[in-house]
Parts: C-alpha cells; sequence; structure tokens
C-alpha cells in the first residue's frame, strides 16, 4: 500500500507564497519567518518589508532621497528597530544614578524624525499628518539646552479635519540615527493622557513612553472646533518634572537604540494599557517627590524659624539681665 504523501504550505509556487506574506503584518511576517528555511527567505525580501514600513508609517513616503536610503535601506530592521516598545529597566529610584549607569555609546550628531498622527483608524486610514524632518544635534547650545523637537509649531498649524475627538488620536514618533542606521518609537501610539490647557482652552493629547526613570512625552495640542494640529512637539523630562538637557536625552536615545525591546508586540490592546500604566506611575511618583521636597521644605523653614526665635530670645534676655 503507498505512503499517504503529506502537503505542506511549501509545496505552493514561491510567487504565491509571496503574495501572501505581502498581505501580512509585520509580527504576522516575522513569526512566518521563523517557520521554516524556505518562507525565511521569502519573507526576507526587502520590497515586502519596504511596502510593509511605507503603510505602517506614511511619513517614510514623503522623505527625500537621502532620508528614504537612512530609513529604508534596511526595512525589516526598521520594523523591528521602531515597532516594538523599547526598554530600559531602570534598577534604582535615583534617575541620576539611572543615567550614569547608561551604556557609554556615541551620541548622534544628527536625527531624524517620522511623525504620524491619525485619527481613530490608526494606519488603516489616511493619517491626518504626516513630516519627516532633520535635527542637528551637535551644537553646544541644543547640548545644554532642554530636549525639545517640534514637528509642528504654533505659527504653523496644520488643518486636520472639520471635527476630530482628540482622545481618538494616534501618534506614532520614529527617531532614527543616521550615523548607527538604528531608530526607536519613542511614542505610546495611544494617548496616555488628554488635558485642556488653562489659559487658551486647547486640548493637549499625551504621549508617553517611560525610558530608565525619565519620560519621552510627545503632545499635540489642537483645536478640536476648528480642525487644527497647532503643536506636535517631543520633550524629555526627569523623575522630578525637569526637562532634560540635549545632551542627556541623546544618551537615553543612543541607549534605546541599542537597547532591548519588548517581547510579545503586536497586542496593542494590552501595549497601550502597559504604557498608561508606566505613564500613571511615572506621574505618581513625580507627585510623591515633590510633597516629600515640599515637606522638607516646610521643615527646613521650622528649624530655621525656631533657631531664629531660639536667638531673639537668648539677646532680649542677655539685655534684660545684664
Amino acid at each position: 500500500m503507498p505512503a499517504a504523501s503529506t502537503t505542506t504550505v511549501e509545496d505552493l509556487p514561491a510567487d504565491v507564497l509571496a503574495c501572501a506574506l505581502r498581505r501580512l503584518d509585520g509580527p504576522s511576517l516575522a513569526a512566518a519567518s521563523c517557520a521554516t528555511s524556505g518562507l525565511r527567505a521569502l519573507a526576507a525580501d526587502p520590497g515586502t518589508w519596504r511596502a510593509l514600513c511605507v503603510a505602517q508609517w506614511p511619513s517614510l513616503e514623503t522623505t527625500t532621497t537621502q532620508q528614504h536610503n537612512i530609513l529604508l535601506d534596511s526595512p525589516q530592521r526598521l520594523f523591528a528597530d521602531a515597532f516594538p516598545f523599547p526598554s530600559i529597566p531602570s534598577s534604582t529610584t535615583d534617575h541620576h544614578a539611572a543615567a550614569a549607569a547608561l551604556p557609554d555609546l556615541p551620541l548622534p550628531c544628527e536625527l531624524i524624525s517620522a511623525v504620524d498622527v491619525y485619527h481613530k483608524g490608526g494606519s488603516a486610514s489616511a493619517p491626518l499628518f504626516s513630516r519627516v524632518l532633520e535635527t542637528s544635534t551637535s551644537s553646544s547650545w541644543f547640548l545644554a539646552s532642554p530636549f525639545c523637537v517640534d514637528a509642528v509649531g504654533s505659527k504653523d498649524p496644520v488643518r486636520a479635519v472639520a471635527s476630530f475627538s482628540p482622545a481618538e488620536l494616534e501618534l506614532s514618533w520614529i527617531v532614527a540615527d543616521p550615523r548607527s542606521g538604528r531608530a526607536v518609537n519613542v511614542s505610546s501610539r495611544r494617548a496616555v493622557a488628554v488635558d485642556r490647557h488653562w489659559y487658551t482652552g486647547e486640548t493637549l493629547v499625551r504621549y508617553a513612553v517611560v525610558l530608565g526613570g525619565y519620560k519621552f512625552e510627545a503632545t499635540v495640542t489642537c483645536s478640536e472646533e476648528a480642525g487644527y494640529l497647532r503643536e506636535v512637539s517631543l520633550t524629555v523630562e526627569d523623575a522630578d518634572g525637569a526637562a532634560v538637557s540635549g545632551e542627556g536625552s541623546l544618551r537615553l536615545l543612543a541607549a534605546a537604540m541599542a537597547g532591548p525591546r519588548k517581547l510579545g508586540g503586536g497586542d496593542q490592546e494590552k501595549e497601550a494599557g502597559e504604557a498608561k500604566r508606566r505613564y500613571e506611575e511615572f506621574v505618581r511618583s513625580k507627585r510623591g517627590r515633590k510633597e516629600s521636597k515640599a515637606r522638607r521644605e516646610v521643615l527646613v523653614d521650622l528649624c530655621c524659624s525656631a533657631v531664629s526665635a531660639v536667638a531673639v530670645l537668648s539677646f532680649i534676655a542677655s539685655v534684660v539681665l545684664r
């Protein structure tokens, strides 16, 4: 009796398999490449990964020739760097000690940012805003000043749509180092907080990634009635809420680019919940540090007042008893 033949997916023609792989998302394509050597060879096609990256981040379509070569020269590596959340665990509550423990890596001389803002549908729908910008980081002014990168300035607002819900906005902010070819996404993608500006009444939508005791926060300032994105900026804060300098931020970015990525990427709901939890922990810790500092200052003031009162009373007593 002849042995029963078995048919596997690899028995399909290569062009059919390649067409099927091009329909997968990034995590699924990476998983398929680990199945067999044949699928690995088909899944390694740069054209497939390039199309996937452009579909995930439409801003990559707006790059110049030089930026395109930097960002999409190795699209599979770009996706592996930029899609999962970075991970720089902090083993200490002292953020100064955490900064000192970062690896001594070369600082980027230039940063390329690919910024995409979506509404509700994520990359499946047309983005409200996409832009690629270059930031020179070698000047002494940049290194000493608080880190801030503006994708949209207040003097050049972007018209989005007639009306939208700020809480439903999603943001991707990829930062790449042209020299090392590494990249990292420093946005939580979904909002971790939505606030109102106390003076202008505009809505501030915040996206944050906490790395090594520091917070990378991208803020979208929008006027939902007029349908404008007035500001889109990226800043870095330490555990006390103080702005981090350009040099300190570059050290954090270099460590995040070279460091590990969180496993199990692809579950958007889980990742959004984890990013929001870490942000809320950071905010609570910052509030606790401020309250502790305020209590210490009150105690110091009381001690100074008591010493001053004792000195005055001693002086009066010495005068009276003379």
